[in-house]
């Protein structure tokens, strides 16, 4: 196991906590619990995840719509209720603060839309120079992780950060730190290895199913698939869930759920984003532990497993990463300014956790 502990003083930390959150001020992170007239998608998405192969065509038509809405609700009154009940970590300054007193902070950091923006290519979501210095920064001071939907490889190439722990495939690919030996990383988890057989003949299926649909795409993220739709026309998102149905109907051991314009394909295993973020607590030495805050930020249906996990344990910072209202279990929002500065809103959330002179970090121990 790898356990690496910091040790940060009480008033020091607060004083980094505070900086957090004046710069999420800046930023875009929203979280919320279920609203009238907000974008409500819990039954049709509990339908796939349960049903899994057994899902309605219509079903999963309405529920990629409903996941991937094309405009912003605009009842300031709604809005305004919605912040009532999801403040910003800003006007949570002092809660924010108190709760991180005498912790030892670990960051969990999804990718796109967080790291990086969201693109229409997804092998073109790169991250600039700035954020991946505040990233490594970061990593100086707090064990941190990635956690994302993508291909371990490839998000740690998007990185290039060798310092910090990777957990790709939605967490089913965990490695930890090279040690500062570039290569040499330790597998700590990969639960759904026995998949990669059927990963792949999946994958080549799709390929050939969606290749006359213009703008689709299938990514293969190793230990599950991405069909991204982004880039196709709306009125070819039916035949799209017809094709992606039409090859997994005979994979009662793969499941679909969604993200962001996007369908996922994954193992029927129980492990997801909020599993990762506790076989990494526990590969840290924190999972009893009361001294420990995990902070995770991220935008996406799928970071909801981790919000969960930090709710469950009665601590932690979830923050969502949105432009709009929506149901949510993370902890914090911030309202997410325009692309322009989207990337510079991250960069300050990030930097702020760095603390340079606020932080006295103690010998890791990797074994």
């Amino acid at each position: 196991m790898t356990k690496q502990n910091m040790v940060i003083s009480d008033a020091k930390s607060g004083l980094t906590m505070a900086a957090i959150a004046v710069a999420m001020s800046e930023s875009t992170l929203f979280q919320s619990k279920p609203k009238n007239g907000y974008f409500t998608r819990k039954k049709l998405l509990k339908f796939l995840e349960t049903n899994g192969n057994g899902a309605k065509i219509n079903a999963l038509l309405d529920s990629m719509r409903a996941s991937s809405p094309t405009r912003r609700p605009s009842d300031a009154q709604d809005q305004n209720s919605w912040i009532i009940n999801q403040p910003s970590a800003l006007t949570k300054f002092d809660e924010i603060t108190s709760a991180s007193k005498g912790k030892q902070i670990v960051v969990f950091l999804d990718y796109d839309g967080t790291l990086s923006p969201i693109v229409e290519d997804p092998d073109r979501a790169f991250m600039t120079n700035e954020m991946r210095d505040a990233v490594r920064d970061v990593a100086k001071f707090f064990p941190t992780a990635i956690v994302s939907g993508r291909c371990r490889a490839k998000v740690h190439n998007f990185v290039k950060l060798d310092e910090l722990y990777y957990a790709g495939s939605h967490g089913m690919d965990i490695k930890g730190p090279s040690k500062g030996q570039k290569g040499n990383q330790t597998v700590l988890c990969q639960p759904a290895r026995d998949f990669l057989p059927m990963i792949d003949e999946v994958y080549k299926s799709l390929l050939e199913k969606i290749k006359y649909i213009p703008g689709a795409k299938v990514e293969n993220n190793k230990f599950c698939l991405s069909v991204h739709f982004r880039c196709v026309e709306e009125q070819k998102w039916g035949e799209l869930a017809d094709q992606v149905k039409s090859v997994i109907k005979n994979y009662q051991k793969l499941r679909l759920t969604q993200g962001r314009k996007v369908l996922e394909i994954r193992p029927t295993i129980k492990w997801d984003k909020g599993n990762a973020l506790e076989f990494l607590l526990e590969s840290l030495g924190y999972a009893d532990s009361d001294d420990v805050l995990p902070v995770y930020i991220g935008d996406d249906r799928t970071d909801e497993d981790a919000f969960k996990v930090l709710r469950k344990r009665g601590q932690g910072v979830g923050i969502l990463v949105t432009k709009a209202p929506k149901e949510t279990n993370a902890s914090y929002s911030l309202q997410e300014p325009y692309e322009a500065s989207t990337i510079t809103a991250r960069y300050a959330v990030l930097k702020a956790f760095s603390g340079v002179e606020e932080v006295v970090p103690t010998k890791a121990l990797l074994t």
